[in-house]
């Protein structure tokens, strides 16, 4: 059970690069740590954060466990929380 966050690699808004934040192993403990680290609720997609580097030092210092972006994805596959995009 941890609260996972990849490297700031993804370009966003305000020029920052931006980082993925995610449970493996339930969104209620997801919405928790976001509330700690002080990420709005709009910042929420469907199975994780969108939060900017401000903030990636932080949520490591708090818990988070730092890995890549393809470990982050793999572990919330495996958690069954994974929710995609659906194309309609």
């Amino acid at each position: 059970m941890a609260v996972l966050i990849d490297r700031p690699n993804w370009p966003g808004p305000r020029g920052l690069l931006w980082s993925h934040l995610v449970s493996d192993s339930s969104l209620e403990e997801l919405h928790e740590f976001a509330r700690l680290l002080g990420v709005p609720e709009r910042a929420f997609d469907r199975d994780h954060y969108d939060v900017p580097e401000t903030v990636y030092e932080r949520a490591v210092l708090l818990g988070a466990e730092p890995v890549g972006s393809r470990e982050l994805v793999r572990r919330l596959r495996a958690s069954g929380l994974r929710r995609p995009k659906t194309h309609t």
